[in-house]
């Protein structure tokens, strides 16, 4: 992929796509990670005299204006941490957009409002797709792509803007395929992965890529109960999501081949994910049925944390419970606690996990690396060939 550094951008408008799908509560932003992770691409930018105009996602609003998605909020908190004004429009390639963009100078920042407003943004259809990634062109001279946590989309603001202008990865994008490459071509072992949180359909297919690589596997929140319940024990009233059949082949895969699947030991239980009630700790195979999982338990919390002791390579995706929740975070608490001591190459990976941790008094110095895309990151490590790095990589054409 040709960098930003090779790109010509002096007094050219320039269409960077980021990632500011940033955790909202009543309008508020309670982690502004990635919207930091942004800020080296748009400094070097905006020092090299141009004139920058943002765009990204937030949340899944279906390809129509929704306020409970607006970019809004974002724009002041943007505006804040690059010390500069960031004008805000109030929609992607309508008057609004084009107004702001027809009155930017180099060194101005405009942010257009979600993209996924817009229904040609996410659609399958090439036609509608390609008419959205014109108008989105048609505002500027180049496009950076750096918005990490959306490559593995093939979105009109992700590939479709790229094959239209001439176009680099800006320096977030450069810094994760980097640490992924860690991961991947040139792993220091033992090697332990971490897996938990939610999106169990997402994550399950990764367990199978892992078993060929990884030496230790630790599974905890969401996706041990998939694979508690596919052992055939009850689960209660914990989620549940993803294929049984799938978790219990990888049990069986795991033991053949020598690689290392730990599940937990016990659990803490809550009859709701609310911190009002009475729980207790329990053997996965005693949930009571009117209860749910909410966190590992203490046994499980130090069985994970000798394993990620002994580790030179570790990959984390996913709390290990409802860590929002004080009374429940104590096993990602242990969990990041062992491997921010480790001192081989760690790598945090997804949105979720990665405001775990900040939440829990955790910085980025604490890791090797925390990565703004958990779906794109377990991907790449899949072995997929990622759309928007697909884009990146591909000269632009005629269309």
């Amino acid at each position: 992929m040709k960098t930003i550094d090779e790109l010509d951008v002096s007094g050219k408008r320039v269409l960077v796509r980021l990632d500011l799908n940033v955790p909202l509560n009543d309008g508020l932003i309670t982690d502004d990670g990635k919207i930091r992770a942004s800020l080296p691409t748009l400094k070097a930018l905006l020092e090299r005299n141009a004139a920058v105009i943002v765009c990204s996602h937030l949340g899944r609003p279906a390809g129509e204006s929704d306020p409970r998605y607006s970019l809004a909020p974002i724009s002041g908190s943007l505006s804040r941490l690059l010390g500069r004004p960031v004008t805000f429009a109030t929609d992607t390639v309508g008057p609004a957009a084009k107004a702001a963009v027809d009155a930017l100078q180099p060194g101005q920042v405009v942010l257009l409002e979600n993209v996924r407003f817009n229904r040609g943004e996410t659609s399958k259809d090439d036609a509608e797709r390609g008419e959205f990634a014109d108008h989105l062109a048609a505002l500027a001279d180049a496009y950076v792509g750096d918005g990490f946590g959306a490559v593995h989309r093939r979105h009109a603001s992700v590939c479709d803007v790229a094959a239209r202008l001439p176009h680099a990865a800006g320096y977030l994008i450069q810094g994760e395929v980097a640490a992924l490459r860690q991961l991947t071509a040139s792993i220091r072992r033992p090697y332990t992965v971490v897996l938990g949180g939610a999106k169990v359909a997402d994550k399950l297919p990764m367990v199978e890529a892992l078993l060929t690589v990884a030496d230790h596997i630790l599974i905890g929140g969401a996706m041990a109960t998939t694979f508690i319940a596919a052992t055939g024990h009850p689960v209660g009233t914990s989620l549940l999501e993803g294929d049984q059949a799938a978790a219990l082949r990888y049990l069986a895969r795991a033991r053949a081949s020598g690689v290392d699947l730990q599940l937990p030991a016990d659990l803490v239980v809550a009859r709701t994910p609310s911190a009002d009630g009475p729980i207790t700790v329990v053997a996965p195979d005693q949930i009571p049925p009117d209860q749910m999982a909410v966190d590992i338990g203490p046994e499980t919390a130090d069985a994970f944390s000798a394993t990620l002791a002994r580790a030179e390579t570790i990959f984390w995706n996913g709390p290990m419970g409802i860590s929002e929740i004080p009374a429940f975070a104590e096993g990602t608490l242990a969990v990041a606690r062992a491997i921010a001591h480790c001192p081989g190459f760690t790598m945090v990976g997804g949105g979720d996990t990665a405001a775990a941790v900040r939440s829990l008094g955790f910085t980025e110095s604490d890791f090797g690396h925390i990565s703004t895309g958990g779906g794109a990151s377990l991907e790449f490590l899949e072995g997929k060939r990622l759309p928007g790095l697909a884009a990146l990589e591909a000269d632009p054409v005629a269309v």
